[in-house]
């Protein structure tokens, strides 16, 4: 059997090698490990040093873990409007985490001017579809404090994020 060897242009070499480079290296997951181990291990500053890149790298799970780092005040001071922005940021994302933490906020009316419980049903709700199973539970309980008009909204809303979030779902 005589295999003769592929020989390929230096564009088609170039893409191979992008392509490598973009399975085989991601410096974002590497960083969110050493991060969650570093909160473990409650060494939070170090935790962060490592999501930051991660999350400015688009990775959800490193805006979400830095959302809850905010909320709880884990190496940070306590603040609720930049634990819900990076709540936000993860949730737009399709973080069912994330998408959970931003409906209590909303419930709740922490981090934002005032409660808004259309967004908190709507958050919720996306979160259930995303698989989060408590969102299911705060998603019923939720809408016995709205008006059938406020619900009728939240539908409106959830389907246009699901169109986005969720669209085989």
């Amino acid at each position: 059997m005589n295999i003769k060897p592929i020989r390929l242009s230096t564009t088609k070499r170039l893409l191979a090698a992008s392509i490598c480079a973009l399975l085989f290296s991601n410096p974002s997951l590497a960083d969110l490990e050493d991060g969650r181990r570093f909160m473990e291990q409650n060494q939070f500053e170090a935790a962060m040093d490592e999501f930051l890149p991660a999350a400015a790298a688009g990775n959800a799970d490193a805006q979400e873990l830095i959302g809850v780092m905010y909320a709880m005040g884990l190496g940070v001071e306590k603040d609720d409007i930049r634990a819900f922005d990076w709540y936000l940021r993860a949730s737009i994302q399709g973080h069912p985490g994330a998408q959970s933490g931003i409906a209590w906020y909303y419930e709740v009316g922490r981090g934002i001017p005032s409660v808004d419980l259309i967004r908190a049903y709507t958050w919720y709700v996306l979160s259930a579809i995303g698989g989060d199973p408590d969102a299911a539970v705060s998603q019923r309980e939720i809408v016995k404090k709205m008006t059938p008009e406020q619900i009728a909204q939240a539908k409106l809303l959830i389907a246009d994020y699901k169109a986005q979030l969720y669209p085989f779902r």
